[in-house]
């Protein structure tokens, strides 16, 4: 169904208050997740798709006549084109000489905002006249939020990753010289499947060097076996169905009884940062305006006051919506600049780590949902010790 899950009035509301005439939904080959998580459409979408929600009226499809079909419930017009004359005709009758927002990103300054192409921006602003500006702000409210439906799917299927995380990292550090990252990895998917999740890739597994990279690879080909007293981390995420609102979390274990000092305190400077974060969201919540940028920030103190700024590398989290990496604020201040402000119903990671090159990694990573409630953090219970063998 169209617009299942946004109100119309609501959306054409929020544009009236921003002062724009209308927010232009653009879809490409699926270049735009923020229009088919607003539009709902199910189409092949070979062809360029143009919807219009105005700040008053109905809303305009302009769809090409070989791809009508997903639009047969369309709640407003729909406009059909087929030669290129024709789009910019429709186009032109819609938007010439208003303010229109937009999928995109002033100097990309925040990539996952920016799914409009150059092309299409030009053809709107220097052909057909229209002013674009970005729907930074309408995407965070509608596109980034999740349903409730979304939110118990969310919460079962991190309980399932907790479960499987544990179980899984007390197994592997008792392992020593008996099981490589590859199968590691393989028993997790394995086990993930078997409890109903779908994953669209495969865990991060590492051993020793292979933890301090960040978006690191098992290899089959080239297997690193599991040597005594080595960090082991593990990446992973999962949902209830491919569309739905993913779980996504990192583990930490180490294959001996006793850390190294070392070891010890980056784990511990990792957990910290974490655990400031969560601390800052809950005790400010409700009470001011949250950025991603402002939580980035907690993190990062803390890491660098510890003496390991340098060794911090990405973001502390990213937006999680429909995509696993989705649209909404991340929480950002190193890789981008994300003022965007983090409002009720979005939900993201908490992820901050420490790589040290060709020694060992850590990562800690938990969930966070802002309900009308309060903050949300999954899994119920956070990683507060590496997991060791007995």
């Amino acid at each position: 169904m169209l617009f299942e899950r946004i109100d119309l009035d609501v959306v054409s509301g929020q544009l009236d208050k921003m002062g724009v005439d209308g927010w232009l939904l653009y879809d490409f080959h699926g270049l735009n997740p923020t229009a088919k998580r607003i539009i709902g459409h199910r189409g092949m979408g070979t062809r360029r798709i143009f919807v219009w929600l105005p700040a008053g009226g109905a809303p305009v499809a302009i769809v090409h006549r070989i791809e009508l079909q997903p639009f047969d419930e369309f709640p407003g017009e729909v406009r059909c084109y087929s030669t290129w004359q024709e789009l910019h005709r429709e186009l032109g009758q819609i938007v010439e000489g208003k303010k229109v927002a937009m999928e995109i990103s002033p100097a990309d300054a925040v990539p996952y905002l920016d799914r409009v192409p150059y092309g299409v921006v030009d053809l709107l602003q220097r052909v057909i006249g229209a002013t674009i500006v970005d729907s930074a702000d309408l995407v965070t409210r509608f596109a980034a939020t999740w349903s409730g439906a979304e939110l118990a799917d969310h919460i079962d299927a991190a309980k399932i990753l907790a479960r499987v995380a544990n179980d899984n990292l007390l197994f592997a550090v008792n392992q020593v010289g008996n099981i490589t990252e590859f199968e590691l990895q393989q028993k997790v998917v394995g086990e993930l499947q078997d409890a109903g999740l779908k994953l669209n890739d495969p865990p991060i597994v590492g051993f020793g060097p292979g933890s301090g990279s960040p978006h690191y690879e098992p290899s089959e080909e080239n297997p690193r076996v599991l040597e005594a007293n080595q960090v082991v981390l593990l990446d992973l995420w999962a949902g209830k169905s491919l569309d739905t609102v993913f779980a996504d979390q990192t583990w930490m274990g180490f294959s001996g009884t006793n850390p190294p000092e070392k070891v010890t305190e980056v784990w511990e400077l990792v957990r910290n940062a974490r655990d400031s974060v969560l601390d800052y969201i809950e005790t400010s919540y409700g009470s001011k305006p949250l950025t991603g940028k402002e939580l980035d920030v907690v993190a990062r103190d803390v890491i660098k006051a510890g003496g390991y700024g340098d060794h911090f590398t990405h973001r502390t989290g990213h937006s999680i919506d429909i995509d696993l990496h989705g649209s909404g604020p991340h929480l950002d201040s190193y890789e981008t600049a994300d003022g965007r402000a983090l409002l009720q119903g979005v939900g993201f990671s908490v992820e901050p780590g420490i790589y040290l090159d060709g020694e060992f990694g850590v990562r800690t990573e938990v969930n966070v949902h802002l309900g009308a409630a309060g903050p949300l953090v999954t899994p119920d219970v956070v990683q507060s010790r590496l997991i060791l063998a007995s």
